[in-house]
């Protein structure tokens, strides 16, 4: 449900309702083909939000080219037809009628038995104190304005240039701890976690996009690079990569005339006072909870810290104060992606225990069109390149690729797409297969780890089996490793699609078995992390074995008496301990050891050795 707000939540962990306000798209989504013609005809640019406000989007728009669900929106605030009563280009020029200025916000009530706050955050915002002259110099941008110019899809397609005159820069530098561990106005007193290593990271990949040599600065209070591998990633971009660390708070900018350029004084480690002039400076601003975020906490009714952050335990970390409302990400504190992923599991394991008596009490079956039978046809293959914004395209000639790919055995259909993994492109796919009534498909594109089983679902959708599907991997392979070197790119795109079409003719649909699952989980480790996810998945209804080594449950946890918060680290352990032995899903071997696993996932036999003795 986009466009869509929380108005108000009523009722009790297992049995929530509520009541949600949609707000019009002003476009019919049934109707929308996500042609883009209406952004086309829009008269009316507006700063874009998804690129920091470093590019102009229309009035009629779609947030970004991946966006779910691919369809297009009316900008009611700054739309001309709703501030001035004329224009409606977009709705004179929508060859599928799908405008509708009519449309009028709906509301709702739905139950639910528990709920998942996950409304991201939003970064501190320089220009409130502008210590740094943000407001006034084009050349001084945000962490995640910085991140826009580096993606591919961004305002500069990739390119990082300075917002001035759009030339490569040749020195940047970054400010760290802007708006974090800091008193001022607006700041915020906490450390947000991630700036160090994203401005690290900013600092290797702007070395990668700029040939020639680029001189990256990074004035730091301290590094924090925590978490696995991250301070490997910091050494390495000190003494391998050539990125400066300079142990400097900057306190000011001074613009350098009519250059563009910006000085930054300092003093370094040995007390000696510099000067150095920049093309760019980027400010490392730290993670917030927005307004809208701790409006939402009020109306759902739980209690947040002065920092607005929700309340929440060390030993529960995604559990709010109001039983069944559960919070992950970056709104729960400042924290990274795998992080954030990490959350949203802890979130689903917390959710499906407290609903596990509800399992499968609403589930419904998925119809899918019947399965054509293609094992008698002569191969016809449809082969969709994709350019993957400039990711691809930006060093491989995609369509000198397609009229290649055209003149191949049994290739009867061949197109280029800008993104594959699209929702609308995945529709269009599925649409041309069955036109076209291919029987084969191959997708150059990405790495077939992370996207085959989107592409092996579209051509279920089309009603041919999944199996008879190839991806070539033309980014990673290809475009990533050979960014130098377009022409031998391109040819090697060729012989990498050539070879995926000539297996694709080969392919035989293959029928798919059912496998009897054992519905029980081994958990190795009697720690707070092995016992805590031990009686998680015991809730959800999964007998689970837990194995320790030592003679007791604990862990390291038995040697700690407090938390930082000051929170009792052996009244929990004791709780958790006895929540664990007197479950009675739940079997703990202690002095045990794993000597033997075989199998496969969903039905692993396990030797354990305990006291010596074995036991399966």
């Amino acid at each position: 449900m986009t466009l869509s707000e929380v108005k108000s939540v009523s009722g009790e962990v297992g049995d929530f309702e509520v009541k949600i306000v949609q707000y019009p798209r002003y476009v019919d989504m049934a109707k929308c083909i996500a042609c883009g013609l209406c952004a086309e005809k829009c008269p009316k640019k507006v700063d874009n939000e998804y690129n920091a406000g470093l590019g102009k989007r229309k009035a009629a728009y779609v947030k970004y080219a991946q966006a779910v669900p691919l369809k297009y929106a009316i900008d009611e605030a700054n739309c001309i037809y709703f501030s001035k009563g004329k224009c409606r280009a977009c709705e004179k020029f929508c060859p599928a009628g799908a405008i509708n200025f009519e449309d009028q916000k709906r509301e709702t009530a739905i139950n639910v038995g528990s709920i998942v706050l996950a409304p991201g955050f939003e970064t501190y915002d320089p220009a409130v104190y502008d210590t740094y002259g943000y407001n006034e110099h084009p050349n001084i941008l945000t962490g995640m304005e910085f991140e826009r110019m580096l993606s591919p899809s961004g305002p500069y397609q990739g390119h990082v240039v300075r917002p001035s005159d759009e030339k490569e820069p040749k020195r940047i530098a970054w400010l760290q701890c802007v708006g974090s561990r800091d008193t001022h106005g607006g700041a915020k007193g906490y450390c947000s976690a991630v700036c160090c290593t994203y401005a690290i990271k900013e600092a290797v990949v702007a070395k990668e996009h700029i040939k020639g040599g680029l001189d990256t600065a990074i004035f730091y209070i301290d590094i924090r690079t925590h978490g696995k591998d991250f301070e490997r990633y910091y050494n390495r971009a000190k003494d391998e990569l050539g990125v400066r660390f300079i142990k400097s708070r900057i306190s000011s900018i001074v613009p350098v005339r009519d250059t563009g350029n910006l000085l930054i004084r300092y003093v370094d480690e040995a007390g000696l006072k510099i000067e150095e002039e920049f093309d760019l400076v980027v400010l490392s601003v730290g993670l917030c909870i927005s307004q809208s975020s701790m409006d939402l906490a009020r109306t759902l009714g739980i209690e947040f810290e002065s920092t607005g952050f929700p309340v929440n335990t060390s030993f529960e970390p995604v559990q709010t104060s109001r039983p069944g409302i559960f919070v992950c990400g970056a709104c729960q504190s400042p924290k990274d992606i795998p992080s954030s992923v990490m959350d949203a599991s802890a979130c689903a394991g917390a959710v499906g225990s407290t609903l596990a008596e509800a399992r499968k009490t609403l589930t419904r079956t998925k119809e899918r069109p019947p399965e054509i039978n293609v094992s008698q046809q002569p191969p016809r293959v449809g082969v969709f390149v994709c350019r993957c914004g400039v990711n691809i395209a930006g060093v491989v000639n995609v369509p000198d690729v397609v009229e290649y790919v055209r003149t191949l055995p049994y290739v009867v259909y061949a197109e280029e797409n800008l993104f594959s993994c699209s929702q609308d492109t995945q529709e269009k796919m599925a649409k041309v297969i069955m036109e076209q009534k291919l029987n084969r498909i191959v997708v150059a594109a990405c790495t077939p780890r992370t996207h085959e089983p989107l592409f092996q679902e579209t051509l279920t959708n089309a009603g041919l089996n999944k199996f008879l599907f190839e991806m070539a991997n033309i980014r990673n392979q290809n475009s990533w490793v050979h960014t130098g070197e377009p022409e031998a790119a391109t040819e090697k795109a060729k012989d990498l699609v050539r070879m995926s079409v000539a297996r694709a003719t080969l392919l035989e649909p293959l029928p798919r078995y059912e496998v009897e699952i054992n519905h029980a989980a081994l958990v190795i480790g009697g720690g707070i992390a092995g016992m805590t996810a031990t009686k998680n998945l015991a809730d959800q209804g999964y007998h689970t074995y837990l194995i320790e080594k030592s003679g007791a449950l604990g862990g390291e946890a038995r040697n700690i008496l407090h938390t930082w918060k000051g929170e009792d680290v052996q009244e929990h352990l004791a709780r958790i301990i006895q929540g664990v032995q007197s479950h009675d899903r739940i079997t703990v071997l202690l002095d045990a050891e794993i000597k033997q696993v075989d199998g496969f996932v969903g039905n692993f036999k396990t030797t354990v050795s305990v006291n010596d003795q074995e036991m399966l």
